[in-house]
């Protein structure tokens, strides 16, 4: 029987070494993630899945014999995403990077069938099926509970998002001074916040959600953090610099729309499109309309400021 791992060369060693790649940084990040996480069941999964990878990359070690490191960038890279954004999140976001992997795992297989190099065609077949028990896995198991709350974040950002880049658009043209502009944005959004936190927790109760409390309690920060956002430029701008503070506004609340279906898109495997163009359409036709409404109010009581 002809030794195969001799055989290896040329475009063979490059593709391999791109899956050895693949599988150590796998494994590296999956125990970055199991140690951040609380014990139990899911835990020992994601342990197993990250001894998983480091035995994929050890298969393909013996066809390279090459040792390879873990990319370091991307490791902490995804510590910080699993950190800030959840581990569901960061799971997710491997996944749909792996696509790409998994089909080159088929392509390979069949090239080296076509090759009469079963062993390693074998090897990869097993590899390629484990990858997919993996998916099949994480899909039953990722059960986060900020993943479980993002309606209310959901509902929160959007309608602060609604409402106050409206108000804002209001208040610049009918006020033309950042301070007072700061100072009325944040008395509405705060109020709103207070309001939008209760009326959620009033709805999660009246649905019997046992936990209405953690429910409003994630809406109103997902409220209060928008409403932060989009009045920070109001405060950092010299007195006349309300035009300027009005835009850097609505490019941060285009900027938190396109964050936040980014993120439903890869949690819950959502188009991203779609929502983005709903969401952004939303609160810039607002702001718009209340610019106009601001503009003929002015006019029609004749009141400066």
């Amino acid at each position: 029987m002809k030794d195969e791992r001799a055989e290896t060369d040329g475009s063979d060693l490059l593709f391999l070494l791109k899956f050895q790649q693949a599988e150590i940084d796998g494994a590296a990040l999956y125990r970055r993630i199991a140690r951040g996480m609380p014990e139990g069941k899911n835990r020992d999964i994601i342990t197993s899945i990250a001894e998983d990878e480091a035995r994929h990359a050890a298969v393909m070690r013996s066809y390279t014999q090459k040792e390879l490191l873990p990319d370091r960038f991307k490791v902490i890279a995804y510590a910080i995403i699993n950190f800030s954004l959840g581990y569901t999140f960061a799971i997710k976001l491997m996944e749909k990077n792996e696509i790409d992997i998994k089909g080159r795992y088929g392509e390979a297989e069949a090239l080296e069938r076509d090759k009469n190099s079963l062993g390693k065609a074998e090897a990869i077949r097993r590899i390629l099926s484990d990858e997919e028990k993996h998916e099949k896995i994480l899909l039953d198991m990722l059960n986060e509970e900020r993943v479980s709350y993002i309606g209310n974040t959901v509902l929160g950002m959007n309608d602060a998002l609604v409402e106050l880049t409206g108000a804002l658009a209001g208040y610049t043209l009918a006020m033309r001074d950042t301070k007072l502009i700061s100072m009325a944005g944040l008395i509405t959004g705060f109020s709103a916040t207070l309001s939008m936190a209760a009326s959620s927790f009033l709805s999660a109760r009246a649905s019997g959600d046992k936990n209405a409390l953690k429910a409003s309690v994630y809406t109103g920060i997902a409220y209060l953090l928008t409403i932060a956002l989009l009045i920070l430029p109001y405060l950092f701008a010299g007195k006349d610099g309300y035009i300027g503070s009005l835009l850097c506004a609505m490019a941060i609340a285009v900027g938190i729309t396109a964050f936040l279906n980014w993120y439903i898109s890869v949690t819950l495997d959502r188009p991203f499109k779609s929502g983005f163009a709903m969401m952004a359409g939303l609160s810039v036709g607002v702001a718009l309309l209340s610019f106009m409404l601001g503009m003929a109010v002015k006019n029609l009581l004749g009141i400066e400021l």
